[in-house]
């Protein structure tokens, strides 16, 4: 296997400097962006293994810049902002956003949170072998497979991130068991739960009913159990 590539895409050359040094000192290579549009293009144009994505572009609010990547690519995207209100980062989890990383931010940190996802993208597309029991669940409709990673609503696919396909089969898993946001959190993302995790769960649940075309107020596959967890019954 050849080296990742990752995109870098942030208006202030010092930080993609920075980073780029220690990313290919790790191993990586590595492709700079200062505009939305130059990013885009090379995302089309070539294959991208991740991107870290600044919220603030003089030419397109990133945002936007991830909305646009996320409707063809499935690569995962960090999202690096100087702001720290929740408001943001929610919005960018809702919108397809892996991770989140606040400036000033520690070169290694980062670093350590690419490894994290690159692995997480590539167990998840990792052909497996002959399939088991507990492969597949079909609820009311609604089928997920763990082999081909596929999750088909009414038969038709519905393109989920590894992280959403995660939350979605681990909630497969546990059907008719509420599963607390803790527990969910550490399973998908490997980490030790704090409180302030819960808007990230919160995030990604809500993107996740919205691909599931599912109404806010009744879901029909996803259930909150307030100040508990969730359920699929």
């Amino acid at each position: 296997m050849g080296k990742e590539t990752i995109l870098l895409v942030d208006d202030e050359v010092e930080i993609l400097d920075l980073l780029e040094v220690y990313l290919v000192n790790d191993g990586y290579s590595v492709l700079k962006c200062t505009r939305g549009a130059q990013a885009l293009d090379e995302v089309k144009g070539r294959e991208i293994h991740l991107a870290i994505l600044d919220v603030m572009l003089p030419d397109m609010d990133g945002f936007r810049l991830l909305k646009e990547i996320r409707e063809e690519f499935f690569f995962p995207i960090i999202m690096l902002t100087a702001k720290i209100a929740d408001g943001d980062k929610i919005m960018g989890l809702t919108m397809g956003a892996d991770d989140y990383i606040t400036k000033p931010f520690n070169p290694l940190e980062v670093v350590a949170r690419v490894k994290t996802q690159l692995r997480r993208y590539q167990s998840y597309n990792q052909p497996k072998d002959a399939p088991g029991e507990g492969e597949e669940y079909d609820i009311r409709g609604l089928v997920i497979n763990r082999l081909s990673h596929k999750c088909l609503l009414y038969g038709r696919e519905i393109s989920l991130t590894p992280i959403e396909f995660s939350i979605l089969w681990h909630l497969a898993e546990h059907q008719g068991r509420v599963v607390p946001s803790d527990e969910l959190f550490e399973a998908v993302w490997g980490e030790k739960y704090y409180r302030n995790n819960n808007n990230t769960v919160m995030a990604h649940i809500g993107r996740l009913r919205e691909k599931l075309q599912e109404p806010a107020k009744n879901p029909k596959f996803i259930k909150t159990v307030w100040g508990v967890g969730y359920e699929i019954e």
